[in-house]
């Protein structure tokens, strides 16, 4: 198979524009965008240490890996990016789009959510993190119920997991954005 670039190989795929944008954005708008993606500072200078990537499977792998390598407080960091399940951050769009399974939750519900979130609080520090992506309200509580019972250090590594796959949804939105932004 012929190329059209130096740096298609016929096995390798083009980066996407998005992609593209992101490898050669300046560190500080590249930074910017992966705090963004996660808050942890820990994470985002690993990821950002290994641009340019050829593809976005490259940058999901960089990013999974960095996601490993995180201390508790990196984590406790990363976990204070997340608004409890149920209440998304004014003016988030982010936020209202991954939550958007609550968004149609009876009162009830979300009382009870608001309940569980506050005992999970209490009981581990944190919010109750979940990658809600395609999660109905009703996943969401039962998985709260689920993981309320946890250890703190099944829960660290659980959210540890949650945290990748958001990661992964986020970084893909880097990765296949389209316009100016990186």
């Amino acid at each position: 198979m012929s190329s059209s670039s130096p740096r298609s190989t016929g096995d390798t795929p083009e980066p996407t524009p998005g992609l593209t944008r992101f490898n050669t954005a300046d560190d500080t708008t590249a930074r910017a965008a992966l705090h963004e993606v996660c808050a942890s500072r820990s994470w985002a200078s690993k990821v950002l240490a290994q641009r340019p990537y050829a593809t976005t499977d490259a940058l999901f792998a960089a990013g999974d890996a960095a996601m490993a390598e995180l201390t508790a407080e990196d984590l406790a960091e990363a976990m204070a990016g997340h608004p409890p399940i149920g209440r998304p951050k004014p003016g988030d769009p982010t936020s209202h789009r991954e939550q958007s399974g609550m968004s149609g939750a009876s009162e009830a519900l979300k009382a009870e959510m608001l309940e569980l979130n506050l005992a999970y609080q209490e009981k581990f520090g944190h919010v109750f993190l979940i990658c809600a992506s395609g999660r109905t309200g009703e996943q969401m509580r039962d998985a709260v119920r689920n993981r309320i019972d946890n250890t703190p250090e099944q829960e660290r590594e659980i959210v540890r997991g949650e945290l990748g796959k958001i990661n992964r949804i986020r970084l893909t939105r880097i990765a296949h954005a389209e316009g100016d932004a990186a």
